[in-house]
């Protein structure tokens, strides 16, 4: 008989402890897409973007125009950081 020392045959993962290292994955790629903004007032519009793309209620489902003419920013703008979100952590709806 074959001894396989492949992982497909170990145990499985700890159903809690998977679910806390994928949150930790996503929260991860968030702060990063997040940090990665030159300035803070950046990183508060990619803040507010990603309110928009996950939990619009969260900032009274305001539109990318509102977002834009808040930030000072045009709506195509803040469409293309929206876009980049999307592209960077894989969230699509």
């Amino acid at each position: 008989m074959k001894n396989n020392d492949d992982s497909f045959f170990e145990e499985p993962a700890d159903p809690k402890q998977e679910a806390r290292f994928l949150a930790l994955e996503v929260i991860s790629r968030l702060l990063i897409w997040m940090a990665e903004a030159d300035s803070l007032e950046e990183r508060g519009v990619r803040a507010t973007v990603v309110l928009y793309c996950v939990r619009p209620d969260l900032i009274g489902d305001s539109t990318l125009e509102e977002i834009g003419h808040t930030a000072g920013r045009s709506k195509q703008a803040v469409h293309q950081l929206a876009e980049s979100f999307r592209e960077t952590t894989g969230y699509v709806l």
